[in-house]
């Protein structure tokens, strides 16, 4: 009769294992989409970050023609003026890939936005804010491009 138990013991064992590792699994996808919509809204924060600072290098450029950066390390010095200008205070790395490496979207060898250099697809697909309303329905995060385009002033024809 012993025997018998010690068996039943083995399989009852061997089901609550089984079960704690579904449940283990489950709370470690769960933790992997946290962690991920996490890096999704570093990657929104810091997109607006070079945009604003692209805006900033654009809009304070001296004399009356107005130009984007040639590099990202422009925004950390502006070496337009005797002294320092600084729209950035560093290049944030990619939320997505870790590295400071970012995909440049450039206009007349001029940048004008930046994006991932991820492939991944994205978990938030609409429900942007009105700056960020482009990236809807974008298939990967390198898809999601912060561009800064300047408002036209229709009095001036100029931004």
């Amino acid at each position: 009769m012993r025997s018998g138990q010690q068996g039943f013991t083995y399989v009852v064992l061997l089901i609550s294992v089984a079960v704690i590792g579904v449940g283990l699994a489950a709370k470690g996808i769960e933790w992997d989409r946290s962690a991920q919509r996490a890096k999704e809204a570093d990657l929104l924060f810091v997109g607006h970050e070079f945009r604003r600072a692209i805006a900033l290098y654009y809009y304070r450029s001296p004399g009356p023609a107005q130009e984007y950066p040639r590099s990202l390390e422009d925004l950390l010095e502006d070496r337009r003026y005797p002294g320092t200008q600084r729209y950035l205070r560093r290049i944030y790395p990619d939320p997505m890939t870790g590295r400071p490496e970012w995909g440049l979207v450039t206009a007349g060898g001029r940048i004008v936005g930046v994006h991932s250099l991820s492939d991944a697809q994205p978990i938030k697909t609409g429900n942007f804010a009105s700056a960020n309303a482009e990236l809807a329905g974008k298939g990967s995060y390198r898809d999601w491009q912060f561009n800064f385009v300047p408002v036209m002033t229709p009095s001036s024809g100029r931004p």
